[in-house]
């Protein structure tokens, strides 16, 4: 069964809807949500040579165009439209979401309610039911109306479900229509008014039962995902005015303050460094692996570790304010974002709440029975599905970020479980991001490999590229040093040179090697081994002759096989490598991994572009990278999911799912929990159908008393939010779902 509608036309698909001589009028349903740039794109409308003049409206999201019909066919002009108003995809895609995802129903939010609180409420529900049995103040039928209203059941039931009627009148009041509350309201005080009392508190325990389980799902879902970003110490070392250190709780820290943090301590504040040196390792927030030397005035953020030394830092941004912090109140407001079933369950009920009312009055005019009449508005839908939904949902999340996965909104739950088609980006993705010397060939007499990789380390010593980084890694893990040298020239895009002894030596690409005139002829034989491998190199020039070249690779990342291989098992089956690197090194690696298709030298306005004509196609897309390059990707996708601890903080920003570790088999893990998912919800809507269908039929017969509709109504919600909240326990290290 699927959830969502494929009919819909593609959002930045324009279509011809009516067109004259010189006159043509164009639909795009992007234009719905692009109201704040309607003058902006009327005006590159208008723009264009063979436009006369436009004409837009976002309301029928239709554009009116004169044009000069000897400079272009009318064919052509949805194309050109359509290229004007993907400037403002993303912009369009989000509001698109928003509007999807859009909550349908004025219920309650459980996520704001104290778990203690409904607790207290469970508990005090269930002494009040148990001490009405005990006693037999449950049947109030033979007193009056005031009399049925003012008796223990009733008071506790009225006390006990005081947020409910709050809830369901307010839903009344402001919407003009029912929810789940009022349908719950209107069944207790049926209950009460009738005489049965012990109804009305079954009715309240059973319902109160439910919220909790889901409040807590909730409340334990912030609480994982808080643990996951936490960043910083629990406890910091604040500076006092008289130069005294006073150790104080993290939370305590405000705007201002001066906080001291040592060797192998996280940085808790963003700020500036005002005193001492130190390396900073800031993998977690920009993705650079190498860690950097801070001093006086440079910034630091929280989450950073300090390698060696001790700075003091002033606090900027602290709590809250954090890059991290956002992410967390991020996650927490995504109920915006609800998955189309959710809504679609929301939906659902609303229809059905008036439909139980209806029945009621229905059953009294045909039996005449208020009992029977009042089973009708005692069994409804509603509850079970829409607090089994959000639970499944909810605890789906929590598990992830348990695992180390943050999900952002249910919504890309359910879409990645609708996935057929994944992009992979390369560097840092499938691969390390981390290159390594893999081959060192010297092609003249006297330098041997040894010396050869002395040379690039001299020249390479203060460059912050990658392969500089690989170089002099390879000459740290063999315990040599670097030759002492002149300063070091950098040549942008080419390579670098510096004075070693008497000789110059140069390091980099052929062109750098061509402009000094060194001969290439005797590196073809190394070049052409080195490519047969896989490896990009670098030359190595000592005076005006060519000394080696140095083949160096970025490892693929382990088990990323393996990986591929489950993903194969779970029926993605077109999965595809999207990469800026050459088209050798792309076609490699994508042979390698058995890749269905690959994109190479692809700038990242194009990786979005490439997700985009996908997704016009009516595939479900996801996009997984890692760095800045894939940041568009990665928002235009319909689920992106950023991996690795290396990635950057942008594209932690742009991704729907951010996975902290480096092991590639957490991405078949997450779409197994998203699949299960949404496997739990669509069993939790036909045990709730089914068995509320049944109660509704048999209440109508008169076969089944009102107490017992009510315990069939209230334990099958408690069931199906019960069989939602297994996802917690969801082993993500499995490689099947069953």
């Amino acid at each position: 069964m699927r959830w969502r509608n494929t009919e819909k036309t593609p959002l930045l698909k324009c279509r011809i809807i009516h067109q004259l001589p010189g006159r043509i009028r164009v639909h795009c349903r992007a234009l719905y949500y692009l109201k704040r740039y309607e003058k902006d794109i009327q005006e590159k409308i208008e723009e264009l040579a063979f436009v006369r003049n436009a004409k837009l409206s976002v309301i029928t999201a239709n554009i009116l165009i004169q044009y000069i019909p000897d400079e272009i066919y009318p064919e052509m002009v949805p194309g050109t439209i359509e290229e004007i108003i993907s400037m403002f995809s993303i912009p369009a895609y989000q509001q698109e979401r928003r509007e999807e995802c859009k909550i349908t129903v004025n219920e309650r939010r459980l996520q704001e309610e104290p778990v203690k609180k409904l607790l207290v409420n469970v508990i005090s529900g269930a002494g009040s039911l148990f001490f009405a049995l005990l006693t037999r103040q449950g049947n109030a039928r033979s007193e009056g109306i005031i009399g049925r209203l003012t008796g223990f059941t009733a008071l506790s039931s009225i006390s006990l479900s005081l947020p409910i009627l709050r809830s369901g009148f307010e839903s009344l009041k402001e919407n003009g229509r029912p929810n789940a509350d009022t349908l719950s309201s209107a069944a207790i005080l049926a209950s009460l008014i009738s005489g049965n009392g012990i109804s009305a508190l079954t009715i309240v325990l059973l319902a109160d039962t439910a919220e909790l389980m889901t409040a807590y799902s909730m409340s334990k879902t912030r609480r994982a995902i808080k643990e996951m970003l936490s960043t910083g110490e629990k406890y910091v070392w604040k500076l006092l005015d008289d130069g005294s250190l006073l150790k104080i709780p993290a939370d305590e820290l405000a705007k201002g303050d001066r906080v001291v943090v040592h060797s192998g301590e996280i940085i808790s504040v963003d700020g500036k460094v005002e005193k001492g040196k130190s390396l900073v390792d800031e993998s977690s927030i920009t993705g650079e692996f190498m860690p950097r030397e801070k001093e006086p005035g440079n910034e630091v953020f929280a989450g950073s570790v300090v390698k060696s030394g001790t700075i003091t830092v002033f606090a900027e941004k602290t709590k809250e304010e954090t890059a991290a912090a956002r992410i967390i109140h991020m996650v927490e407001e995504a109920s915006q974002y609800k998955a189309q079933v959710q809504n679609m369950a929301d939906r659902f009920s609303a229809q059905l709440i008036p439909l139980n009312f209806a029945l009621g009055a229905i059953v009294y005019l045909v039996t005449g029975s208020a009992v029977r009449a009042l089973n009708m508005l005692v069994i409804d839908y509603s509850c079970g599905i829409r607090l089994s939904t959000a639970t499944a949902l909810t605890a789906a999340i929590a598990t992830g970020a348990r695992n180390g996965i943050l999900i952002k909104g249910s919504n890309y739950l359910e879409m990645l479980a609708e996935t057929e088609t994944l992009i992979f980006d390369k560097t840092g993705t499938l691969t390390e991001g981390k290159p390594e010397v893999k081959l060192i060939i010297p092609l003249i007499k006297g330098v041997s490999e040894k010396e050869l990789l002395k040379l690039a380390a001299a020249a390479e010593e203060t460059s912050g590229h990658p392969v500089a980084h690989a170089i002099l890694e390879k000459l740290k893990s063999r315990g040599h040093r670097i030759p002492r040298h002149d300063e070091i020239e950098i040549v942008v895009a080419k390579g670098v040179q510096a004075r070693v002894k008497d000789d110059i030596v140069r390091v980099g690409n052929a062109k750098f090697m061509k402009e000094n005139n060194i001969q290439m002829d005797a590196a073809s034989d190394a070049v052409s081994k080195l490519m047969l491998r896989g490896e990009n190199f670098v030359y190595v020039a000592k005076g005006n002759v060519l000394a080696g070249v140095i083949g160096i690779m970025d490892p693929l990342r382990e088990n990323m096989k393996k990986s591929i291989n489950r993903l194969r098992n779970l029926n993605i089956d077109d999965i595809i490598l999207l990469t800026g690197d050459v088209e050798q090194q792309a076609e490699m690696v994508a042979s390698r991994m058995m890749f269905d298709r690959f994109e190479a030298e692809y700038l990242p306005e194009d990786k979005a572009i490439f997700a985009l004509r996908l997704q016009s196609k009516g595939y479900r897309v996801a996009m997984i990278g890692d760095g800045i390059n894939d940041a568009p990707a990665l928002a235009y996708a319909d689920v992106g999911i950023a991996l690795g601890s290396k990635r950057t903080d942008l594209a932690m920003e742009a991704a729907d799912i951010t996975i902290q570790s480096d092991d590639p088999l957490t991405i078949p893990s997450v779409i197994r929990l998203s699949r299960s998912t949404m496997n739990i919800v669509k069993q939790n809507f036909a045990t709730s159908i089914g068995v509320n269908s049944i109660g509704l039929v048999l209440g109508a017969m008169g076969v089944l008393p009102v107490f017992w509709g009510a315990l069939l109504h209230n334990a099958t919600t408690v069931a199906v939010v019960s069989n939602s909240l297994r996802l917690f326990f969801f082993d993500m290290t499995k490689p099947k779902l069953k």
